[in-house]
């Protein structure tokens, strides 16, 4: 007979090459996903389906937390808002009870009283 010279013959000396780290091959090997859902369904394909579901988990919850800051920040510009027109009320209100007038009501309960006369200025001769 002759000999297959097609293919190559195996070396059992040869060490062969690992390929990178596959999670997808390492589930298939501990988890017996045919067991599961039956053997109709191609087993290939659940891992890139469960990669997928888990891509959308992550896009779902990405969303979430959006919405969440977006809220959050919603609320502070309205509290900012808020405290924004308190301080523009309280400034009106100083600068009215810093007026001259305002002033000379509130300390004629003390007894003192606005000085009507222009002030005079003393020259001293040398």
């Amino acid at each position: 007979m002759s000999r297959n010279s097609f293919r190559k013959p195996i070396n059992p000396r040869r060490k062969q090459k690992k390929s990178w780290f596959n999670p997808f091959a390492l589930l298939e090997q501990k988890l017996d996903i045919s067991g599961l859902v039956g053997d109709n369904v191609p087993v290939k394909l659940v891992p890139p389906f469960l990669y997928a579901a888990f891509l959308a988990m992550i896009y779902i919850w990405s969303n979430h937390q959006a919405e969440n800051t977006i809220r959050k920040i919603d609320q502070l510009q309205q509290e900012v808002e808020d405290i924004r027109a308190d301080v523009t009320t309280l400034e009106a209100e100083y600068m009215f009870s810093s007026k001259q007038s305002e002033v000379a009501k509130k300390i004629e309960v003390l007894g003192i009283f606005e000085i009507e006369e222009p002030p005079q200025r003393i020259v001293l001769e040398k």
